[in-house]
């Protein structure tokens, strides 16, 4: 028996209807946009997805460090654990994302392994790809407490087998059977290592299947990673320190929903301050008669990334010779400023771009759905009757 679907209230079936709303606006924001959607809003919001996942688990990695493996550029410095993981990571994301439109797709224990190998098979002590060999438990380092034991590893077989038919053939909204899947194969451990990353990646693969322009708009890894700690209560108020599946989910569904909402509105208030960054960079680009394709560098150096050439020849897909033409007339007419010397140089932005990033920032908090949800009852309940 693994954790079940609990029974959804009327305040999550109304929070599920403006996560839909989110999704449809996202939809069309990317088909009027596509160019910005398929570009720097996708890269970024892989890099940050794959950035907060691995930073639950200690891998921590600046957003510029998490762009360049996205992009495969090689460190600067010698490949570290942080960065094979985060490699690793990117891997199995990127098949997790193309995996969405795969005709021939289908849920399978072996699957789950293979996600997993491709995780963290730069560490073969870790038994990448196979079931943990024994015991689990997951310690507190800071107190040396330990706060979870997962099942008999007799049972884990089992256990996935039935977490994978469950997936086959459960009807429960996408979200709600993907944070399912999310909580049981936490709860079940069944990787020596590796197990919170799995399970947020397939997640994000459920998600994945129901036909998202971009599957990793839907992702929750981000914002898990900026919301560590309430993660963790969540899981723990769950699961009290051991398998005990017939435990109640459903604090662990609101919370995954709330995920979803707050996510995607991040998501579209990045879109509408890019938008506002572009807007104020064509102008620029105009002034000093650019080719339209400097808008890419410009707007990534206004958001605090370095422009190099090697970066520059790939996303504008041009030679190493326009590149280098056009990264000095940028910098000559003073929008990027340069550093460092020969094949160590890169581009960082000016006083001018800095202020158009700082001019179009919202800073506003992104609302929590269920209170949207409460206020709008409350306004109902307090109308006059026959209005």
């Amino acid at each position: 028996m693994i954790f079940r679907c609990p029974k959804l209230s009327n305040e999550d079936r109304q929070v599920l209807e403006l996560i839909d709303k989110q999704r449809e606006k996202l939809r069309y924001l990317s088909d009027s946009h596509p160019r910005r959607w398929t570009g720097l809003l996708s890269r970024n919001t892989l890099a940050r997805a794959i950035q907060g996942s691995n930073s639950i688990e200690g891998y921590n990695a600046t957003e510029e460090e998490a762009v360049a493996i996205v992009q495969e550029d090689e460190p600067l410095d010698a490949k570290t654990e942080t960065h094979r993981a985060l490699v690793g990571y990117r891997e199995a994301l990127t098949y997790v994302i193309n995996l969405g439109k795969d005709p021939y797709f289908e849920y399978h224990p072996q699957l789950i392994r293979s996600l997993h190998f491709m995780m963290l098979n730069y560490d073969i002590g870790k038994h990448p790809g196979q079931w943990r060999p024994g015991s689990i438990s997951v310690i507190n380092e800071d107190t040396g407490q330990v706060v979870y034991e997962g099942p008999d590893v007799d049972m884990v077989p089992d256990l996935i087998d039935e977490l994978v038919e469950k997936l086959r053939t459960s009807d429960a909204p996408a979200m709600v059977r993907a944070a399912m899947a999310h909580l049981n194969l936490t709860m079940i451990h069944p990787f020596s290592d590796g197990n919170g990353r799995m399970a947020r990646a397939l997640q994000t693969l459920v998600m994945a299947r129901e036909g998202m322009v971009n599957p990793i708009f839907s992702s929750i890894e981000e914002w898990l990673g900026r919301n560590r700690q309430a993660y963790y209560d969540v899981l723990g108020a769950v699961g009290r320190g051991k398998w005990q599946p017939q435990r109640d989910a459903s604090p662990w569904i609101k919370f995954c929903l709330r995920a979803h909402y707050q996510q995607m509105t991040t998501i579209i208030k990045r879109n509408d301050e890019m938008q506002k960054v572009w807007e104020g960079i064509v102008p620029l680009i105009q002034r000093e008669k650019l080719p339209d394709r400097c808008e890419l560098p410009l707007v990534d150096a206004a958001y605090g990334f370095r422009i190099t050439r090697p970066r520059y020849v790939i996303e504008a897909e041009v030679t190493e010779f326009v590149a280098s033409r056009d990264l000095k007339r940028i910098s000559d007419a003073g929008l990027i400023v340069p550093k460092g010397e020969k094949r160590g140089r890169y581009y960082v932005a000016s006083a001018e771009l800095k202020r158009i990033r700082r001019d179009t920032r919202d800073d506003r908090l992104v609302p929590d759905p269920y209170k949207l949800v409460e206020a709008k009852q409350s306004r109902r309940q307090h109308a006059l009757p026959g209005v």
